[in-house]
């Protein structure tokens, strides 16, 4: 994902002038084709995110339309102040870019896992949070966001991501969008955010299990129309995120469906089931499947019993 990221912002950068992009010592390998290219529009800051957040809010102020990139945890935990104070409540266009979300960095141990700021992010105001799914979706969403005038917030996996298999999807993405990926008759589907998608297809191809899944690209906002269908659509939903099960992209959901039910635009009410970390910090190393599975991020027959196996 981090590669189709910087792909397409250089590509942006050839024809508008005021992308700038700041990284916090972060991204060798990666960033270097789009330094040398511009670079009067690149920064390397150092080991400080908070400077980097403050120093991307006033490029905003001088008309740029920045991007500050660095990993999981360290552009968002590390900077909430900056982030609530110097880009959303002045609404810039500021792009924070996180590589390695959820345990894509899952060797270093908890001081590099991002499994809390989907959840602190979307409360801020003003502010779109996005985890794209592959590298479709994350150039889609850099696309997207390179036009929006006010700030948000980008998710990446780590790197190696293949493109989830797709059929008439759109070219380019609105804030919101929710992307059918697979749509089969039944009364289960499977909501799912950021890099958990091949795991979701993957088993459901492997089990032949006949549910529908579906991508979303953005924690905030979400499609409020389409997602009301999906809940009047089918009987069990189940959401499936790499973050902490408190405040994130299940939470979301919930509180969208119990908007639904005050609003009384539901014909019935799905169940829904989420899979997600539990309150829980995971001191061990790994590779990302190994934390994935001893947090719980895993699918299982019984989830699907409403549907004919």
């Amino acid at each position: 994902m981090r590669t189709a990221f910087i792909t397409e912002l250089i590509r942006l950068a050839e024809v508008d002038e005021k992308i700038f992009l700041v990284v916090a010592d972060l991204g060798f390998s990666v960033v270097e084709p789009f330094a040398e290219k511009f670079p009067d529009r690149y920064l390397n800051v150092g080991i400080a995110e908070q400077n980097m957040a403050g120093l991307a809010a006033g490029l905003a102020m001088e008309g740029y339309s920045v991007f500050i990139y660095s990993i999981g945890n360290f552009p968002t935990l590390r900077c909430m102040e900056q982030i609530r104070y110097d880009i959303c409540y002045h609404n810039l266009p500021v792009r924070i870019v996180a590589v390695g979300g959820g345990y894509a960095y899952a060797s270093l141990g908890p001081s590099h896992h991002a499994t809390e700021e989907l959840g602190m992010l979307r409360i801020i105001p003003n502010l779109i949070v996005s985890a794209p799914a592959d590298p479709y979706e994350a150039a889609a969403v850099t696309r997207l966001m390179s036009r929006h005038s006010g700030p948000c917030y980008i998710r990446l996996g780590k790197a190696g991501e293949p493109v989830i298999s797709r059929v008439e999807q759109p070219a380019e993405l609105r804030v919101g969008q929710i992307l059918p990926i697979v749509t089969r008759e039944g009364a289960t589907a499977v909501f799912s955010t950021g890099s958990m998608l091949k795991y979701v297809t993957d088993f459901l191809n492997e089990n032949g299990i006949q549910a529908s899944v579906y991508s979303f690209p953005f924690v905030k906002p979400m499609d409020k129309e389409v997602l009301t269908e999906l809940f009047n659509r089918y009987r069990t939903i189940i959401t499936i995120e790499e973050h902490q099960r408190n405040g994130g992209f299940g939470s979301a959901i919930l509180e969208l469906l119990h908007d639904a039910i005050e609003a009384g635009t539901l014909i019935k009410e799905p169940t829904i089931k989420r899979i997600a970390i539990n309150d829980t910090f995971y001191s061990k190393a790994g590779s990302q499947d190994y934390l994935r599975s001893i947090a719980g991020l895993t699918l299982n027959l019984d989830l699907f019993k409403t549907e004919d196996l």
